[in-house]
């Protein structure tokens, strides 16, 4: 079975309008039930008129598929397209991703996991970032809130700066057909260092990502972001693995 056939439509909505949005907001979703509308709410909220909204229920074990299927009945209208999908099985952060990835069908993507939060100028700004530098990504400064309160460490894309680890959070405006063309997420044993990954092939394909010195995004930080469960030898593994793809790494192990 392909992993575009793991999956299935919950909801699917949308204002029917002729406009053609230039961005998709993907939200990956698993067991955020009392998060994610909060999440959805500042998607709703953007300045940017035209968008579509994917959200991929990554068998949730909660209620939040039938979180967002409510919220999805009230606010379809909002989007061009509104559309719900779940995976019939648990499938990790990555592939979640890529599934709703091949659904896109907007010029962009933004990548934003379910229990973080957006300003409302947030996607106008990235757009507009992309616009005028030709970039094929753009993302700006973090705020981080919850059980941590402070700004976060993003900055401009560099090799000499990213070969020690990554400093750049998923939560990004990319072009479609670029991310793509990088395969997507790569598909590793922790979940998270596919952001890395990705970062690490646009310096590889010398691709040009902007940044906004501007808090823009907001990433919460709970229990279940700052627990780290894995050993020194699956860090290790992932490590060494990652330094495979991208030999200009310079990673302490």
């Amino acid at each position: 079975m392909s992993v575009l056939d793991a999956h299935s439509v919950v909801f699917e909505g949308g204002s029917g309008a002729e406009s053609s949005p230039r961005v998709t907001v993907v939200i990956s979703l698993y067991n955020y039930a009392h998060v994610v509308g909060e999440a959805l709410d500042t998607v709703a909220a953007q300045t940017l008129a035209d968008l579509d909204l994917i959200v991929v229920d990554d068998c949730s074990r909660d209620d939040s598929g039938a979180v967002v299927t409510r919220w999805m009945k009230t606010h379809a209208g909002r989007f061009n397209r509104c559309t719900l999908y779940r995976n019939d099985r648990n499938l990790g952060l990555a592939t979640t991703r890529n599934i709703a990835l091949g659904h896109v069908m907007t010029e962009f993507c933004f990548m934003l996991d379910a229990d973080n939060c957006l300003y409302p100028r947030a996607i106008e700004k990235l757009l507009g970032a992309c616009d005028a530098s030709r970039a094929e990504a753009a993302y700006c400064q973090l705020e981080l809130f919850g059980d941590e309160s402070e700004v976060g460490s993003a900055a401009v894309l560099s090799r000499e700066r990213l070969k020690r680890g990554n400093y750049i959070d998923a939560m990004a405006l990319l072009r479609t057909a670029t991310l793509r063309d990088c395969g997507g997420y790569g598909l590793f044993e922790i979940a998270g260092w596919e952001d890395y990954d990705l970062w690490c092939t646009f310096v590889d394909k010398g691709l040009n990502a902007a940044f906004l010195p501007e808090i823009l995004c907001r990433y919460r930080v709970h229990g279940a972001s700052m627990l780290r469960s894995e050993t020194n030898k699956e860090i290790n593994s992932v490590e060494l693995e990652i330094t495979a793809r991208h030999p200009w790494l310079e990673l302490d192990r």
